[in-house]
C-alpha cells in the first residue's frame, strides 16, 4: 500500500472557521501537538495577509519539529506585479520556510469574473509564480483552487492550469473542490480522467476538499484509491463554512481500513487526546460523537448491545477504541439490562452480588430515568445510587435543611444571592451562610463552609461545568428541571452527578451533594490502599 503525506491546514483554513480565531501563541502549541502526533506538513499561515501569522513564523523557528515540515500559503503573483517584485510572493519567502503552498484559479469563470484577465495570462501568472519560489524553496505544493467545479465547465483548461503549474516546478498539484458540491462517484472519475490527461504525470497529486456536502472525508479516501498520495485537511474538520476534511476520521481510516501507511502505529492511540487538546485550545466544546474519538464513539446503551460487546466487542465496534486512544462506555438508562449494571460495576470496583441485587438496582434505575434522571453524564451518581441500593453506603452528613434568599434592590443592581445551610456532621451541628453570584453558587460555597473543615480533601475540588435542561416544557414554571454538574479536582480527575426536581435549586442541590459525596468516597478508597 502506498505512503501517504498528510497536510494539515487547521492554523490557515481553520481559523477561517466563523468561531474560530487563534493567536500565534496557540498556533505553537497546535504546532508542536501536531509535530508529536506525525504530521507530514504543518500549513502555518498566510504571512502576506496579517501580522499574526507572521509572529507564528518567527516564533515557530525557535521550535525544534521532529517530523512536521512548515509551510507557508499564499496566492499566485498579481497580473500587474513580477513574480519578484510580488508582495505576496516576497512575505513568503520572508517567514523562513523551506516549502511553499501557493493557490491560483482552475476554473475559468473565476479567472474572467474574479481574476479579470484572460485565459492566457492566469497561465502565466501560475507558471512565473511557483517557477520563481522553485528557485527559492526546496518544495513547492501547488493548490488548484476550484479544480473539481473548473473540470466540469472546462474540462481542457483546468487542466491547462495544471500543466502550466507542472512547467513551474510544483512538487505537488493538489486538486481542490473548494465549494465543496462534487460527489464521490464524480470525484474519482475526474480524477481518472485527469491522470489520463496529464500523462507522463511525475509530480504527486494531493486532495483539498470541503465539507458542504457533507462528503469531505469520503471524498479524501475515495481520491487515496484514484492514488492520489498527499491529503490535506484540519484537526476536527475546522474551516469556512461547513468545514474542512476532518482529518481525524481520514488518517484511522487510512491507516486501519485501508491499509495505507500514514504514521507510526503508537501515535495513532494519540488521536483521541489530539482531537481534544485543539478543540480546548479553540474554545471548542468537543464533538461527543465525533468518529473514532467522542465520547460516544464506543458508548454502549441497550442492554443487548452490552451483552454482545461483552462476549466480543466486534459485535458492535467496528475497531478497538484503544487503537485511537478512546474507551469503551456502557450506559447505564432505563434501556439497560443485566449486563449493564454489571459491566459498569465492574468497571467501579463493585460487587453487586447476586441476581437479586442487579435486579433491584436496575428497577431503582428505570423508576429514576421515569423521574427524569439520567445518568450517561453522571456516572458518580451512579455509582453512589449502586452503593445505596446495595445498602453499602455510609453517609458522611445529614441535611437538617437550607435556605436560599435572593433579594433585588434595585432595578440597576444584579441580584444578590445568599444561602445558609445546617448539617449535622457526626454529632456536630454546622450552620454556615455564603453569598455568591447566583442561588447554586451560593448554596455550594455555604455547604463547602459546613463540610471543609470537617474534610480538609474538599478544598481541591470545583465546580467545572453546569447545565440545566428543561424536561417538561409543556408545564411551564412547573417544569420538571435536570441539572447535570461536573467536578474535577486537583489531579484533574473530572466526574458527573445529577439532579432532577420541579425546583431547580432542590435539582442542584441533589447533584452537588453527589459530587461532594463522590469525592470523599473516593478520597477515602485510597487512603484504605495507602
Amino acid at each position: 500500500m502506498a505512503i501517504i503525506k498528510i497536510y494539515d491546514t487547521t492554523l490557515r483554513d481553520g481559523t477561517q472557521a466563523e468561531d474560530i480565531s487563534l493567536m500565534a501563541g496557540d498556533k505553537v502549541r497546535i504546532a508542536r501537538k501536531l509535530d508529536e502526533f506525525g504530521i507530514h506538513y504543518i500549513e502555518g499561515g498566510w504571512p502576506g495577509s496579517n501580522p499574526k501569522d507572521m509572529t507564528f513564523f518567527k516564533q515557530i523557528k525557535k521550535v525544534s519539529l521532529k517530523t512536521a515540515k512548515i509551510t507557508a500559503f499564499g496566492s499566485t503573483r498579481k497580473i500587474e506585479n513580477q513574480a519578484e517584485n510580488d508582495p505576496n510572493l516576497q512575505a513568503i519567502i520572508a517567514s523562513g520556510v523551506k516549502i511553499a503552498t501557493i493557490f491560483g484559479k482552475s476554473w475559468d469563470f473565476h479567472v474572467t469574473n474574479a481574476l479579470n484577465i484572460s485565459l492566457v495570462d492566469n497561465l502565466t501568472v501560475i507558471e512565473d509564480s511557483l517557477a520563481y519560489l522553485k528557485g527559492q524553496m526546496a518544495e513547492v505544493i501547488y493548490d488548484a483552487e476550484h479544480f473539481f467545479d473548473g473540470f466540469k465547465h472546462n474540462r481542457e483548461y483546468a487542466l491547462e492550469t495544471l500543466r502550466a503549474a507542472i512547467r513551474g516546478g510544483a512538487d505537488c498539484l493538489v486538486l481542490c473542490d473548494t465549494n465543496g458540491g462534487t460527489l464521490p462517484f464524480e470525484l474519482a472519475d475526474i480524477i481518472k480522467q485527469t491522470k489520463k490527461g496529464l500523462k507522463p504525470l511525475k509530480q504527486h497529486l494531493g486532495i483539498h476538499v470541503h465539507n458542504d456536502s457533507g462528503v469531505a472525508v469520503a471524498n479524501s479516501l475515495m481520491a487515496v484509491t484514484c492514488g492520489v498520495t498527499h491529503v490535506q485537511g484540519t484537526i476536527n474538520g475546522f474551516g469556512e463554512r461547513c468545514g474542512n476534511a476532518d482529518l481525524i476520521s481520514i488518517i484511522p481510516n487510512l491507516q486501519l481500513k485501508m491499509g495505507h501507511k500514514v504514521l507510526k502505529k503508537e501515535n495513532l492511540q494519540k488521536l483521541a487526546s489530539l482531537s481534544r487538546y485543539v478543540d480546548e485550545i479553540a474554545n471548542k466544546r468537543h464533538n461527543s460523537r465525533q468518529p473514532f474519538v467522542g465520547m460516544s464513539a464506543f458508548a454502549h446503551k441497550g442492554g443487548i448491545h452490552v451483552s454482545a460487546v461483552q462476549k466480543d466487542p466486534l459485535t458492535y465496534e467496528h475497531i478497538s477504541p484503544d487503537w485511537v486512544g478512546n474507551r469503551r462506555r456502557v450506559l447505564v438508562s432505563d434501556l439497560s439490562g443485566r449486563s449493564n449494571i454489571l459491566y459498569k460495576a465492574h468497571e467501579y470496583n463493585l460487587d453487586v452480588g447476586d441476581d437479586e441485587q442487579t435486579r433491584k438496582i436496575l428497577e431503582r434505575i428505570k423508576d429514576l430515568e421515569n423521574r427524569g434522571f439520567q445518568f450517561e453524564g453522571a456516572e458518580a451518581s451512579f455509582e453512589l445510587l449502586v452503593k445505596k441500593t446495595m445498602g453499602t453506603y455510609k453517609p458522611f452528613f445529614n441535611l437538617l435543611g437550607f435556605r436560599v434568599i435572593i433579594e433585588k434592590f434595585r432595578r440597576t443592581r444584579v441580584p444578590l444571592s445568599e444561602a445558609t445551610v445546617m448539617l449535622r456532621i457526626n454529632k456536630h451541628v454546622e450552620h454556615t451562610a455564603a453569598i455568591g453570584d447566583g442561588p447554586v453558587e451560593a448554596l455550594d460555597k455555604a455547604l463547602r463552609n459546613a463540610l471543609e473543615k470537617f474534610y480538609p480533601v474538599l478544598k481541591e475540588i470545583k465546580l467545572t461545568d453546569y447545565k440545566v435542561r428543561i424536561l417538561s416544557s409543556d408545564r411551564g414554571t412547573k417544569a420538571v428541571t435536570r441539572v447535570l454538574i461536573e467536578t474535577t479536582d486537583a489531579a484533574g480527575n473530572k466526574w458527573g452527578t445529577v439532579g432532577v426536581s420541579t425546583n431547580i435549586i432542590e435539582a442542584s442541590w441533589q447533584a452537588l451533594v453527589d459530587s461532594i459525596e463522590y469525592k470523599l468516597i473516593q478520597s477515602m478508597d485510597d487512603e484504605h490502599e495507602l
